[in-house]
């Protein structure tokens, strides 16, 4: 096993992308207080560079790159979010980047990757494996391969999130994150685990996706066929190695929701905190809107983890 990140490298994560990433506000809702019975703080990720909290972990790692690293270039692959970021970092550093893309990527992100910089190579998520074909790009190119989540400069800078909630909020008995390879997860368990221990952890996966849940039950890595889901950033297969290690130390709950229920909490960003999320970035308040009645009087914390969607599609999901 390669060697699993600390909260130490969140610190150093953290201090490398300071000048370079937003510290995202944390907002409130009294409606949304008076409907749950918590007090729920949302740390809004959907406001980060490049729409998406991937923004961090994609600039830790790509700023960590040896020169000779940085003349030959990055590769990575992603359905958007890990691909705009990187991107985006890759721009401000100044490194070529390709992108390998599922040819169904939301068109606006495939348009903010191909806008930052990035040169996209596209793939059938369905008969192709990305990270098969990522690997023979990084071996033909001489390209270092950054993934979107298995990858502890990865994880570490995805830490820097849950960090900056809980020096804002102080502890929380409660924290909801959304899951799909799990670097968000694994990098807000090593936060909590130093800022606030007593905290529970939530991982939230769609419900057509669980292979974390079943992954962390049986205590082995199980894969799944590509989820069928609106959470197009929750579409993954299967843990990686790094973030099941994470996780199974940590032992969040892993709970699951719809889409129907990403939908409804979609609208109510819109209509009552007047934000806009990605269905993959609702995956938490959804789940603390099912799980409400246990977490009264609490002190609840949720990270939307992302904003990247196209607003035609946004407006027919919220007319359906």
């Amino acid at each position: 096993m390669r060697d699993l990140p600390t909260y130490e490298d969140v610190l150093a994560a953290a201090e490398r992308i300071a000048p370079h990433a937003h510290r995202t506000p944390v907002l409130r809702s009294r409606l949304i207080d008076e409907q749950t019975g918590a007090r729920v703080l949302f740390k809004c990720e959907n406001f980060q560079r490049a729409g998406a909290f991937k923004f961090r972990g994609a600039y830790n790692a790509l700023s960590r790159f040896s020169p000779g690293q940085r003349r030959a270039g990055v590769v990575a692959y992603s359905s958007g979010n890990h691909a705009q970021a990187v991107a985006l970092a890759a721009r401000l550093l100044d490194i070529p980047a390709t992108i390998v893309m599922p040819h169904d990527t939301p068109a606006v992100k495939r348009a903010a990757t191909e806008a930052y910089g990035g040169r996209i190579v596209a793939y059938d998520r369905d008969t192709e494996d990305r990270e098969e074909i990522g690997r023979a790009l990084a071996a033909e190119r001489g390209l270092t391969l950054i993934p979107p989540y298995d990858h502890a400069h990865v994880i570490a800078g995805q830490g820097t999130a849950a960090k900056e909630l809980f020096d804002e909020a102080g502890e929380l008995d409660a924290l909801f994150v959304p899951l799909g390879g799990g670097g968000l997860l694994s990098g807000t368990a090593l936060s909590a685990a130093a800022l606030s221990p007593g905290c529970r952890l939530y991982g939230v996966e769609p419900e057509a996706g669980d292979d974390a849940r079943r992954s962390l039950r049986e205590g082995r890595i199980v894969r799944i066929g590509t989820p069928r889901t609106i959470a197009d950033g929750a579409r993954t297969e299967a843990l990686g190695a790094l973030t099941f290690a994470v996780l199974r130390s940590a032992a969040p709950e892993v709970l699951t929701v719809t889409d129907a229920e990403l939908v409804e909490a979609m609208g109510t960003f819109a209509g009552v905190m007047k934000i806009v999320a990605e269905p993959t970035g609702c995956l938490g308040f959804a789940a603390l809107r099912r799980t409400a009645g246990r977490l009264r009087g609490q002190r609840v914390g949720v990270i939307v983890s992302g904003g990247n969607i196209d607003l035609g599609r946004f407006s027919a999901l919220l007319g359906s």
